[in-house]
């Protein structure tokens, strides 16, 4: 638990409250790295740490659970899960490309000016984050963005799926952020993918997509294939 040394104590509020904070707490120190993969994570040492009773701290594990974040085991306790490169080539992408391909299609002649203006908007803030060498911000407009078109293509099924998915995407989001030389590409990539939203094209839609999601590994073929 030394990972969550630093951390300060939670202020008195409500239980659901408390919760939150303290998932929001641990989610973040996991995102970043500062707990690690098989760390151990026990109800008492991480209430100690933050300063709360170990109710909240049981509950906000539990949602760490669902997330994929964490695992508990009988006798055991819980431990953190990392996102290994290994998941998110062989897991995470393909899901992604074939979930955001399909929604990207859907949502093509259902966004109004308004919609690409928030679209918009959420590029210029990435633009921002890149300048002011901001990872963290980089990577959360980054997961706005694609959860807004998701979020806008209507198809329910693929939003509760990219939900279940966000969590362990977000945390390889913020960890490549950082490792970019030039930050300002990632809105650029986003930029093109308006373009491509605005050009009525989905066979060229496609190929946006696909690019945009495997730039990472150094190839646009598509995983899914």
């Amino acid at each position: 638990m030394s990972g969550l040394s630093a951390l300060p104590a939670l202020s008195s509020a409500s239980l659901a409250s408390r919760r939150e904070t303290v998932a929001d707490v641990l989610r973040e120190a996991i995102t970043v790295g500062q707990l690690t993969a098989g760390q151990k994570l026990t109800e008492a040492g991480v209430a100690a740490q933050l300063g709360t009773s170990r109710a909240p701290v049981r509950e906000a594990l539990r949602q760490l659970e669902q997330e994929g974040l964490v695992i508990s085991y009988p006798y055991r306790g819980t431990e953190v899960l990392g996102v290994s490169q290994e998941e998110i080539e062989n897991v995470l992408v393909p899901v992604r490309v074939s979930l955001e391909k399909f929604a990207f299609r859907k949502a093509m002649p259902l966004l109004t000016d308004a919609d690409y203006a928030h679209l918009d908007s959420l590029v210029r803030n990435m633009a921002a984050a890149a300048d002011a060498a901001d990872a963290a911000t980089l990577a959360d407009e980054d997961i706005r963005f694609h959860e807004a078109v998701v979020t806008l293509s209507g198809q329910q099924h693929c939003l509760q799926i990219w939900r279940s998915i966000q969590p362990r995407v977000r945390s390889y989001f913020r960890r490549d952020a950082s490792r970019y030389a030039d930050a300002t590409v990632v809105a650029e990539q986003h930029r093109e993918l308006v373009d491509a939203l605005r050009a009525g094209d989905e066979r060229a839609l496609d190929r946006a997509v696909t690019a945009h999601i495997t730039t990472h590994l150094g190839a646009t073929k598509d995983p899914a294939e």
